[in-house]
C-alpha cells in the first residue's frame, strides 16, 4: 500500500512517499512565498515520477498543511513528526525538530507521543535565525559552520533575532573576526535549543529537520547535552514520512 505525505514548511517543502515499508520517494523544494503554489509544485513533481495525486491516498502537514486541495486530510505536524521519528530511528527518546519558524522537542515512547514542547514565537532559536544571520554576514549557512567551528567563542546576548542582527552589525563593525561572530550565532542557536530540550529526560536524542545534514551542529548539540545525538539524511523528512504513514491508514 502507498502513502504519500507533504509537509509545507515555512522554508521548505518536503515530500515522502512511502510503499511496502520502503522510503520509495522523496522530494525537496523551497516553499517560496505560496503555500498553495508550493503544493501545485508538489504535484507536479509527483506527476513527473508518475504518481497521479488525485488517485492517492495523500497526507498534508506542517505550516501550509490546508493549502493543499488534493489531500484527504490534514494532519498536525507534532502527529506527523513522532510517527516519522519512530519509523526512522525505532526508539525512545528525545526528539528534536529545529525548523524555520519554530523548534519542537517530543518524547516519544514505544512508538507513542508521550510530551511536546515548542519554543515561543520569537524565531532566535532557529533555522530562520540561522538563515538572517548567515545572510547579514555574507555567507551560506553550510560556511557559517565552517567559519564557527575555527572561531573563539563569543556571546551573542540578544534574545531577539532583530537585536541580534544589529549586535552582529557592531561585532562587525569593531572588527570582530568572522569566525567568532559564526561561533556565536550557531552557539546562541544551540543554547536554545537545548535549553528546550533539557526539559523532557532521556538518554537519547535524534534530530530531525532541516539540520541534521549540519555535522557541526549535530556535534554541538551533543556537547552541550552531554549526551548522543543521532540523525540521518532521511530525518529532514520526518514529517512527510509521518504524513505518509498516516496516508496509508
Amino acid at each position: 500500500m502507498r502513502g504519500i505525505g507533504i509537509d509545507i514548511g515555512s522554508t521548505a517543502t518536503k515530500v515522502a512517499v512511502v510503499e511496502d515499508g520502503e522510503l520509495a520517494l522523496k522530494l525537496l523544494a523551497p516553499t517560496g512565498f505560496s503555500s498553495v503554489e508550493a503544493a501545485e509544485q508538489a504535484a507536479q513533481r509527483l506527476a513527473e515520477h508518475g504518481i497521479d495525486v488525485q488517485k492517492e491516498q495523500v497526507v498534508a502537514t506542517g505550516y501550509g498543511r490546508i493549502s493543499v486541495p488534493y489531500a484527504s486530510r490534514a494532519v498536525t505536524e507534532i502527529t506527523c513528526h513522532a510517527k516519522g521519528a519512530w519509523w526512522l530511528f525505532g526508539q525512545d527518546g528525545v526528539v528534536i525538530d529545529v525548523g524555520g519558524q519554530d523548534t519542537k522537542v517530543l518524547e516519544l515512547r514505544k512508538g507513542m507521543l508521550k510530551k511536546f514542547l515548542m519554543n515561543d514565537k520569537c524565531s532566535a532559536g532557529t533555522g530562520k535565525f540561522l538563515e538572517v544571520m548567515a545572510n547579514r554576514m555574507g555567507v551560506s549557512q553550510e560556511k557559517l559552520s565552517e567559519l564557527a567551528a575555527r572561531g573563539e567563542k563569543i556571546t551573542i546576548s540578544s534574545m531577539c533575532t532583530v537585536f541580534a542582527e544589529s549586535e552582529i552589525i557592531s561585532l562587525i563593525g569593531r572588527g570582530e573576526p568572522l569566525e567568532n561572530i559564526a561561533s556565536g550565532v550557531i552557539e546562541s542557536v544551540v543554547g536554545k535549543v537545548v535549553a528546550l530540550a533539557s526539559q523532557i529526560p532521556g538518554d537519547r536524542c535524534f534530530l530531525t529537520g532541516g539540520l541534521c545534514d549540519n555535522a557541526y551542529i549535530v556535534g554541538r548539540l551533543a556537547d552541550r547535552m552531554g549526551k548522543p545525538v543521532a540523525t540521518r539524511p532521511e530525518a529532514r523528512y520526518a514529517g512527510a514520512i509521518g504524513a505518509a504513514l498516516a496516508a496509508q491508514r
